[in-house]
Formats: structure tokens, sequence, C-alpha cells
């Protein structure tokens, strides 16, 4: 004979009852929050991918010019490119990596850090000494939109991954955890109205 009788029965389907109705408010908190979160990112990733067609549509366009430029100074001066590796000692172009916390996700943004360095003058050529500092300028815009598109792409592949895996989390809460604790809920109720019906009927 065990020792829990109709009473301890009552007893521990209530607490379960108590505990299922706590797991179903905790599961409907986390997927408010789940919710929100995917919101603010999905609103980021779109501004991002407005970024991303401005700043390939720009890249394009500077491109197109840096060549030009290249080609007017190839034209004035003839090849200059070993005098430029002659010339050049240090880098005056450095990428700094910096992070960005968007409702808990760390995106990368890569700025450009400009240091002056020696400018690039070939004396004695006139008209192709202007030409070759119009290209250098041009190539560094180029270098900067580059920089600018690759912050934007790197930011908007993470924010794609993780808003997957949120919509993801918030379907299974929304779809699978809330109506399974829903259905357990209802159940112990049920059984909570026999016990009652059984005791009134004793």
């Amino acid at each position: 004979m065990s020792g829990t009788g109709p009473r301890e029965n009552v007893f521990a389907t209530r607490m379960a009852l108590t505990n299922m109705k706590l797991r179903l408010k905790g599961a409907e908190t986390g997927h408010s929050l789940l919710a929100k979160k995917r919101d603010a990112l999905t609103t980021r990733f779109r501004a991002i991918l407005r970024k991303v067609d401005e700043a390939k549509r720009k890249m394009g366009r500077v491109m197109q010019l840096a060549s030009f430029s290249m080609a007017e100074v190839t034209y004035t001066t003839g090849d200059i490119s070993y005098l430029v590796q002659e010339q050049a000692k240090l880098a005056t172009f450095r990428v700094k990596a910096t992070q960005e916390n968007v409702s808990g996700v760390l995106l990368p943004a890569f700025e450009v850090d400009r240091t002056p360095g020696s400018d690039f003058n070939l004396t004695g050529l006139g008209r192709g000494g202007q030409q070759v500092q119009r290209a250098k300028e041009v190539y560094a815009k180029a270098l900067e939109t580059l920089v600018e598109l690759a912050s934007l792409q790197t930011a908007f592949t993470i924010l794609d991954e993780v808003i997957r895996a949120t919509n993801r989390r918030v379907n299974a809460i929304e779809h699978v955890i809330i109506p399974r604790l829903d259905n357990t809920i209802k159940y112990i109720i049920s059984e909570l109205d026999e016990m009652d019906r059984e005791e009134f009927f004793r």
C-alpha cells in the first residue's frame, strides 16, 4: 500500500499546474523579448541593405573615375609604376576595426586611418605632376569607399545569420513550446476537475 492519499495527489497536481503556468509565463516573456530583438535587428538590416546598395553604386563610379585618371597619367607621363614603388616607404592607409553593439549583436565596423605620407611629386614633368596628384586622390577615395563597403557587407552577413537564428527561436517558442505548455496545463486542469468530482462523490 502506498502512503499517498487523494489529498497528496491533489496537492502534487496543483504544484505541477503552478510550475507549468510559471514556465508558460517565462516562455511568453522570452517570445516577446526575442520578437523585439528580431524587429530591431531587421530594422538595422534594412538600413544596412540600403547603404550597401548606395556604396556599390558609389564604388562603380569611383573606380571608373580612378581608371580614367590612371589612363590620363599614363598618357601624360608614361609608366610611373617603378617611381611609385621607389618612393613608397610607409603605408599611408591603415584600417581600424571597431565594434558596434546592436541588440546584443556585435557588428564589426572598419574605418580608414589615413596618415599623411611623403607626397609623390614628379618634378620637371609640368602637367604630369598634377595628373599624378589627382590620380592619387581619386584612388584614395576609391580605397575609402572599398573599406566602407567591406564594413557594410560584413555587418550585413552577420545580421542575416543572427536574424535567421532568432526567427527560428521565435517560431519554436510560438508554435511548439507555448502550445505544448498550454495543452499540458489544460490536461492538468482536467485531471484536477476529475479529482474534485471524485472527492465530492467520496
